[in-house]
């Protein structure tokens, strides 16, 4: 599979990818824990079909300690008892929130005071922009066609 353009060669997507990698750096310096990022990124690129992201994400939260059992139940993460209640909270607010075309009411007050009793201000701010962010990344990859499979943990820096 090649993707339909060199995205990551383009000036104009340069640009871009330059402006999400910013924001993708404020939500890694946050206090939202590492793992429930990777569990987020993960989650949301499933759900989208990226296969691009899914294989980076795996690949990073495995560079970073994940266990492989975790990962295995990300996409059955209901019936998994490998997750913690805040990370439960994470993905149920992640499959909402990236899901918004489908539910017509978006996130729910239930899901979103669930994640508020498990995260702070500032790590609710965090978690909300980083299922925005890699739904964006998702999106582009996902339309570019970006084939999956050859990312190296670090690779982008």
């Amino acid at each position: 599979m090649e993707s339909r353009l060199n995205y990551f060669g383009n000036a104009v997507a340069g640009k871009v990818m330059k402006h999400l990698n910013s924001a993708s750096k404020v939500v890694a310096d946050s206090t939202l824990p590492v793992a429930t990022q990777e569990l987020v990124k993960i989650r949301a690129s499933q759900i989208n079909g990226c296969g691009f992201c899914t294989d980076m994400h795996t690949k990073d939260a495995i560079a970073g300690g994940e266990t492989q059992q975790r990962l295995n139940l990300v996409a059955v993460w209901r019936e998994a008892k490998v997750f913690t209640d805040s990370e439960r909270a994470a993905l149920e607010l992640t499959e909402q929130g990236t899901r918004t075309a489908d539910a017509a009411g978006g996130v729910s007050d239930e899901v979103w005071t669930n994640a508020a009793k498990h995260f702070d201000e500032d790590q609710l701010a965090a978690l909300i922009s980083q299922i925005a962010i890699i739904n964006a990344y998702n999106r582009i990859n996902v339309i570019n066609q970006q084939p999956a499979g050859d990312y190296k943990p670090g690779m982008f820096g």
